[in-house]
């Protein structure tokens, strides 16, 4: 019997870092970190209810089949998401405070992490993976 591995099509998953990458944007050109709150909302709601309306209105316009798209790990995206909405979280809080340092600091961790992983490189599976490394590590020494 086969394990299904759940996966979700890239191109959902480049417009979820897309959406990251233009509300941080958005955010540091009009001051208004409201914006900071489309990609909050859309990865809180996908890590607990797991409904990310961000992917859901993207698969409208998917023009094959999900499953003929290259596929990304579902608990790969989660273990990122889970990193997104944090660092979209204390970014928003820290320019709602007036601590812009926090924001900003939080925001470009995002933004740049996003954007990498646009152009090919995931620095949260990189993390993913050397974590896992080390717990494999520890547990059998």
């Amino acid at each position: 019997m086969a394990e299904t591995v759940r996966s979700i099509p890239r191109p959902l998953v480049k417009t979820n870092q897309w959406t990251i990458v233009l509300s941080v944007v958005l955010t540091w050109l009009s001051g208004q970190e409201w914006f900071l709150l489309v990609p909050f909302v859309a990865g809180l709601s996908g890590l607990l209810f797991g409904f990310n309306p961000i992917m859901q209105i993207a698969k409208l316009f998917l023009r094959k089949d999900p499953k003929a798209y290259i596929p990304e790990d579902w608990e790969q995206q989660q273990f990122n998401q889970k990193i997104a909405v944090s660092c979209l979280g204390i970014g928003f809080v820290g320019f709602l405070l007036g601590w812009n340092g926090v924001g900003y600091v939080f925001t470009i961790l995002v933004a740049a992490a996003a954007f990498v992983a646009i152009l090919g490189f995931c620095i949260g599976c990189f993390i993913h993976y050397q974590w896992n490394q080390y717990r494999y590590r520890k547990a059998h020494q």
